[in-house]
């Protein structure tokens, strides 16, 4: 069995090395060298020039004489004698036993399969047609073509031993191997600083994001720190989580077969008020990430007008496939056990990740029932019981405005900047619009499985068919059949285009270390967070040496919070808002969390054109708001 490792996907041609060392190297153990392999044979093998056909992707190789007088051997074995009808239009399949020896040639398998995990379950996926098993549509590449381009498609593809032998990789591997994420620790200026990553390092050594969460915060209020040693217990406090619930969700799917996931909801802090945050359903889910969002939540509550507690929560099932059936018997079991810690002076949930206008209801329908009556409300998309009418806009109009906010400061506007956006979901797809609004040229979206990008921009009629696209769960390629200038990009991201604007809206450290040099090399000078921690370390680092001015995701993306307050304060849901009204309380709120950002980072001697002005200013604000509260109502 495989377990899935972070980071998998397409792996690379390894053709220097035995198989035992591409299976460690790849977190695979093979063992059994020799085993007796039932192979297949069909007609793609009876063709000599099988052998010397370069895989689709993968670089040739020349193969050794032992490998090539067996290659000979098996050929040989394979043609017909002349007592045998050759009249056969068509060769007919046969099985045979073969012993076959794990050598260098059976290193190509790995070119031809990648680790994904498909409903809970870590399954070895064909490169070429995106499916695990023996489910394969036909030639990926059509029915016209070079003979070669046949061969790899149909022969190689459907008929090859690599293709066979990748199914079998599951078999393979005997042992089960974990690995741990690597936790890259930044080297900060105080020992006190030190000392608090340190402690966070000992008690949750295995939480990748929330430690790296951890060390931003740190990092950006070691002078704060350095000024006033009692901020170090606070500081102390303020990582450790006031409540983590963790629990199982049972649920029966349309075929009557019963599955379990696992549940989190992370109450961070609480010292400000009642805490907001968002419900994740994604099978990445797991309680570093609950925890790294509970505190990033936190920290923007603290920094919007709105003066609140932090939370966040969700759980590993996987929404995508599932019918309306299943969602909701998934969210109502999901309510079973977490109602009891909500309420609107307790914790009420609004969505991220997964959830949107079916979940929200689903989950607030059997809160209703479980409470016994009609107390606040989720903050939901454009649900009956919703005040704002442009509730899930907020966070995506909002990134575009605080982009607006930054040049206004710098004498430009976005009039004719070129920007990429990654993602392909709600905050992504309401970012574009408004950047049309400003007359700036989106010129990307970007999916799991790579970007689509439109040289000429985006306008309001492509928007609309991406949303087609989207609704109908179609795949981005569709988009470039109808617009033939755009091009879609399997298995890279967005960031080598060029642009003057960055807006990062997929998820957490979709920016490594090489696309960050490859931003700053296609001429980006400005990165806008919609995602939250869309940065490694390491690719900050990168960003900050090349002066690219960062806008955290705290303080740009915090349009969120603001439509969720409004639209739960009584006085707003009695009046009905216009967009221009909404619009108008959305930009002076972001407007005075900009300020307050580069007024915390001045004050405390960070220049205000710094690439680390804002992030470390917006990071100070919201502590300091935090610190005195927790102050005035002492240890608890």
């Amino acid at each position: 069995m495989l377990l899935p490792v972070s980071g998998v996907g397409m792996i690379p041609a390894m053709d220097d090395m035995n198989i035992i060392q591409q299976g460690q190297r790849h977190h695979l153990v093979v063992k059994e060298l020799g085993e007796e392999i039932d192979l297949e044979i069909g007609p793609g093998e009876d063709d000599p020039s099988f052998a010397n056909t370069s895989l689709i992707g993968g670089p040739t190789r020349e193969s050794s004489a032992e490998e090539h007088d067996e290659s000979k051997q098996m050929i040989g074995s394979q043609v017909p004698s002349d007592d045998q009808d050759m009249s056969k239009s068509q060769p007919v399949k046969r099985k045979k036993k073969v012993v076959k020896r794990w050598r260098e040639e059976w290193a190509d398998t790995y070119k031809w399969a990648y680790v994904d995990v498909k409903e809970g379950t870590a399954r070895i996926f064909c490169s070429v047609c995106r499916e695990y098993g023996r489910k394969h549509r036909r030639n990926p590449y059509g029915n016209e073509g070079s003979r070669n381009m046949q061969m790899s498609a149909l022969e190689e593809h459907n008929n090859s031993l690599l293709h066979k032998e990748a199914l079998r990789l599951q078999m393979a591997s005997k042992d089960k191997i974990i690995v741990d994420k690597p936790i890259y620790v930044k080297a900060l200026m105080s020992k006190t600083a030190g000392s608090i990553v340190e402690a966070a390092l000992k008690r949750d050594p295995h939480e990748a994001e929330f430690i790296q969460s951890v060390q931003e915060v740190v990092h950006a209020v070691e002078r704060v720190i350095a000024k006033n040693s009692h901020y170090v217990s606070i500081m102390e406090r303020l990582l450790e989580p006031e409540r983590t619930i963790i629990f199982r969700v049972p649920w029966v799917d349309d075929r009557g077969e019963t599955h379990v996931n696992r549940g989190f909801r992370v109450q961070f802090n609480q010292a400000m008020g009642p805490c907001r945050g968002g419900i994740r359903f994604h099978p990445s889910m797991s309680l570093s990430i609950a925890k790294f969002l509970g505190l990033e939540q936190t920290l923007k509550n603290a920094l919007s007008p709105y003066k609140l507690g932090g939370a966040a929560g969700g759980s590993d099932f996987d929404p995508k496939g599932k019918s309306d059936n299943e969602i909701m018997r998934f969210c109502q079991s999901f309510m079973n056990e977490i109602y009891r810690y909500l309420g609107p002076d307790k914790d009420l949930p609004s969505e991220e990740m997964g959830i949107g206008t079916r979940e929200m209801g689903y989950l607030f329908g059997q809160y209703r029932r479980l409470a016994g009556q009609f107390q606040g409300s989720f903050t939901g998309p454009r649900i009956f019981w919703s005040g704002s009418s442009l509730r899930t806009e907020a966070t995506g109009y909002g990134l575009v405005f605080f982009a607006q906010l930054m040049l206004a400061d710098m004498n430009k506007e976005l009039k004719g900047l070129r920007c990429v956006v990654s993602g392909f979901g709600k905050i992504s797809m309401h970012v574009l619009e408004k950047l049309i609004a400003y007359g700036a040229i989106p010129i990307t979206v970007s999916d799991s499985r790579g970007y689509l990008v439109d040289e000429e921009g985006f306008d309001y009629l492509k928007i609309s068919f991406l949303r087609d696209i989207k609704a109908q769960q179609r795949s981005l390629r569709d988009y470039s059949k109808t617009y033939a200038r755009s091009k879609y990009y399997d298995e890279a991201k967005p960031w080598n285009e060029r642009c003057d604007i960055a807006f990062p809206c997929a998820s957490q450290n979709e920016i490594d270390q090489l696309d960050a040099i490859n931003m700053v090399n296609s001429g980006c000078r400005i990165l806008v967070e919609g995602a939250n921690m869309p940065c490694t370390p390491e690719a900050v680092d990168v960003l900050r040496k090349a002066n690219v001015l960062i806008a955290p995701a705290m303080a740009a993306g915090s349009g969120g919070v603001v439509a969720g307050e409004i639209e739960l304060n009584h006085e707003c849901n009695l009046m009905q808002w216009s967009p221009e009204d909404f619009e108008s309380k959305l930009q002076e709120a972001l407007k005075q969390t900009y300020q307050r950002a580069l007024k915390a980072a001045t004050d405390f001697g960070y220049q205000k054109e710094s690439p680390e002005a804002l992030v470390h200013g917006a990071i100070i604000s919201a502590f300091l708001a935090i610190a005195q509260a927790m102050t005035d109502q002492g240890c608890v």
